[in-house]
């Protein structure tokens, strides 16, 4: 029996990269799973990069779970309200939440993560990476709350990353909202750890996306996609931790803390999709 059978999961910022393995292999593993973007097949992608979320859904549906497509902007609330909105209508209730939508990278005035001091960075890619990254995932969380806590289970993952473990990036807006997010996390982890619910902040590497791979294609750089400091893990592998850790019936345990795709991949056995198994991301030396 595949481990995830009757599971309920939403999946957001999923119409490609991490969001889309993600859905996918919560599919392989037979959970329904419900994906959200705002790139839907007919339409414009964000930033021309393939990937629509009814093709996320498909997938899932191909690997042997249930995909189910909701178009939704997670910076406009009555969008958001309606997608949890289908979800108890149909189920009543979910198990595990993944807050993997973010902003801050689209758009040709926003480089994606500009490296400059603060005062020659653009406002509009703060205002990106805090209105559609990190209050888009207190929105979610604070809907998905109420379908979990009755139950007395669940687990809302958010995509962070783990800038204690790396040198200071110039950029205070990507630093401030990523720590945001962890912090977030811990916070909602007081307040549901008595109900039974899980929350955890899950850091992956540098993975190899399609919107990683179209940069560096944009840049002229296609062949440092293979160097020392090139994209070395796929969003496979963090798709596998995701798993393992709604698999995981002591995952309450980890509530609060944020923890490092490479690190879980030791933990609970998984690979990434070559069989490989990376070790926690870090910049090489001198960088």
């Amino acid at each position: 029996m595949k481990q995830l059978n009757g599971q309920i999961a939403l999946v957001t910022g999923a119409s490609r990269g991490a969001g889309r393995a993600i859905a996918v292999e919560l599919g392989a593993a037979g959970a329904t799973v419900y994906v959200t973007g705002r790139s839907v097949a007919g339409g414009p992608t964000t930033d021309n990069v393939p990937g629509t979320i009814d093709d996320t859904a498909h997938e899932v549906t191909a690997r042997g779970g249930e995909g189910i497509a909701i178009r939704c902007d997670h910076t406009v609330d009555t969008d958001v309200d309606a997608v949890f909105a289908q979800i108890r209508s149909d189920h009543g209730r979910l198990d595990l939440l993944v807050n993997n939508v973010w902003g801050g990278y689209e758009h040709s005035e926003c480089k994606p993560l500009a490296m400059a001091p603060f005062w020659e960075q653009s406002l509009q890619q703060w205002d990106r990476m805090f209105t559609a990254g990190v209050r888009a995932h207190l929105t979610a969380s604070r809907l998905a709350a109420p379908l979990m806590v009755p139950h007395r289970r669940g687990l809302i993952v958010s995509t962070t990353a783990n800038l204690d473990a790396l040198p200071y990036l110039p950029n205070l807006f990507y630093d401030l909202s990523k720590n945001a997010v962890a912090r977030l996390v811990w916070a909602m982890a007081q307040e549901l750890r008595a109900h039974g619910v899980a929350a955890l902040a899950v850091a992956p590497g540098f993975m190899r996306t399609e919107r990683i791979t179209e940069a560096f294609r944009r840049a002229g750089a296609a062949a440092a996609l293979d160097g020392p400091g090139g994209p070395k893990e796929t969003p496979v592998y963090f798709g596998r931790a995701v798993v393992a850790l709604a698999s995981d019936p002591h995952v309450l345990e980890k509530s609060g803390q944020l923890v490092e795709v490479g690190t879980l991949a030791r933990e609970y056995g998984f690979t990434d999709a070559d069989g490989s198994q990376p070790a926690p991301f870090r910049l090489p030396a001198g960088k």
